[in-house]
């Protein structure tokens, strides 16, 4: 696709600049077939304490004002890892904030730095083939996770002066088993970070810059904006009603299920958030087989799957690069040696499996903004909605979108629940949230909408009016519950609907098919 790759991506950047709101109240209620909150003491303990609300940036100040990076995306409980930083001012703080509910500040502090001597770092130039930036950095600490419960956090930087910035990081779990485990999109994280002048959609001279991109982004550097842009957007609202219901969590990174085969063994379910694109096959392979096990799975964006990639290590560590060469496949070193290892599109050449037979939905298009529209008012997942069919919510389904193919890959019996006109790129075409089970009892929900995550604040943008928090609310919550209990599929089992809806096989878009 060449820079029509870009063109089609590089919309999103208008979506990760939305702030984080406080959840919609009584989104929590529960009863009928979503049955009741089932309480796990670790999570309903940790939440119980007090809370902290001002762990949000009051003043980010100039670019550069400060920046930081983790020498670890992820550490177990009790480890060590080190803050790498940069500063204009003589010297900075460091607060550690871990992301929950704590009775609606959804953040604690749980660790707070003295005074550390600041510093300017260089930004290098890139290297290699790849046109990689790694930072290099010395640490300029290191911090104790001792005592830290499992969870998400914010490492929040604040110089003498004032400016702030965010560093994550994921205090992982060891076990899944039992739990409804919480993925944080790293890899997706660094393919846009554009920090140094390039990401893999863009090179120095900005989003028309295609072809000066990287091929491989390192870790070994800070995230650009805030420092968690696509955390605090399509990640943290997810985590915070999760946490409110008090049911039993885990938290890990994709890279971490890269690294670990046995890591989702047991889990109830596994929750993609909001914008989780980048995958290697052994993320695909171990959440299938999971899935195939019987643990749910929820896709809670759209897009999900959509890129190949590998990690690679670096000299400060293993899996420190995400490699995808996207269009320029053909020049990938593994291109004749492991075609399943080739570093683009799933569903394309050399080796294409589309990721629908896992998500239920393919991904299409972008640019779009439509409402979103109520296909079957009587699933389980809209129980105490209140909708009726045909009832709509405006702006939900954007900025991309996925749809029900008719293609072999899609999984069956699949329901279509909401099924929702849209236009485009000048094409009339759908948005689908979609629902499927599987022989293991497994079920699996995809919302179809990079929007979802984002509505459950009251304060999502896009022109998405605040109530529509109360009804995404409601259907995560009755999904969060009803995956918790254990194979959805022997107690809500899919009634296959795809033959009323007539889909189209193939990418309307890029064919310019009209669908209505």
């Amino acid at each position: 696709m060449g820079n029509a790759d870009w063109d089609r991506r590089h919309f999103l950047g208008a979506a990760a600049s939305v702030g984080v709101g406080a959840l919609a109240a009584g989104c929590t209620s529960g009863g009928g077939s979503a049955g009741r909150t089932t309480t796990a003491d670790p999570v309903a303990a940790e939440n119980a304490l007090p809370g902290d609300r001002d762990w949000g940036l009051t003043h980010r100040g100039p670019d550069r004002a400060v920046e930081g990076y983790a020498d670890q995306v992820s550490v177990l409980p009790g480890e060590t890892f080190h803050l790498h930083v940069s500063t204009t001012a003589a010297g900075f703080r460091a607060e550690a904030f871990r992301m929950g509910w704590y009775g609606g500040a959804q953040a604690r502090r749980v660790w707070a730095s003295e005074r550390i001597p600041g510093g300017a770092r260089p930004v290098p130039a890139a290297h290699g083939d790849t046109r990689t930036v790694s930072a290099g950095w010395q640490p300029s600490l290191g911090v104790s996770t001792r005592g830290w419960p499992e969870g998400a956090y914010l490492i929040r930087l604040t110089t003498d002066s004032g400016e702030q910035r965010y560093v994550p990081i994921t205090v992982r779990s060891a076990s899944t088993a039992g739990k409804l485990v919480l993925v944080n999109a790293v890899g997706t994280w660094q393919a846009y970070n554009t920090w140094g002048g390039r990401s893999l959609y863009q090179g120095p001279g900005g989003k028309s810059d295609y072809d000066n991109r990287s091929l491989a982004v390192s870790c070994d550097r800070p995230y650009d904006r805030d420092g968690a842009p696509l955390f605090t957007t399509y990640e943290q609202p997810a985590i915070a009603l999760a946490e409110k219901l008090g049911l039993p969590l885990a938290y890990v990174t994709n890279m971490d299920i890269d690294r670990d085969p046995r890591l989702l063994y047991g889990a109830r379910a596994i929750i993609s958030l909001g914008h989780d694109e980048y995958w290697t096959p052994a993320m695909r392979e171990r959440v299938t087989a999971a899935r195939d096990a019987g643990c749910n799975l929820a896709f809670l964006g759209a897009n999900a799957c959509f890129r190949r990639i590998r990690l690679e290590p670096a000299p400060t560590g293993q899996r420190r690069l995400v490699v995808c060469y996207k269009t320029d496949w053909p020049h990938d070193p593994m291109n004749g040696k492991d075609d399943a290892a080739v570093t683009t599109d799933w569903r394309a050449a050399p080796h294409p499996r589309p990721e629908s037979s896992m998500t239920g939905t393919l991904y299409e298009s972008n640019p779009t903004s439509a409402p979103y529209v109520v296909a079957d008012p009587g699933h389980w997942l809209f129980e105490g909605t209140g909708v009726s069919r045909g009832t709509s919510f405006a702006n939900l389904v954007g900025t991309e979108y996925d749809r029900v193919n008719s293609g072999q890959d899609t999984p069956r019996p699949l329901e279509i629940v909401a099924h929702s006109r849209l236009v485009c790129r000048g094409v009339r075409s759908f948005g689908d949230s979609a629902y499927y089970t599987t022989g293991s009892g497994a079920g699996v929900f995809n919302t179809g909408t990079m929007r979802w995550v984002e509505s459950l604040t009251d304060d999502p943008g896009h022109g998405i009016p605040p109530h529509t928090a109360e009804f995404t609310s409601r259907v995560t919550a009755n999904m969060f519950r009803v995956f918790a209990a254990g194979p959805a599929g022997r107690t809500h089992p899919a009634k296959d609907t795809l033959e009323e809806y007539h889909p189209y096989d193939g990418d309307p878009t890029w064919a310019k098919q009209n669908l209505w």
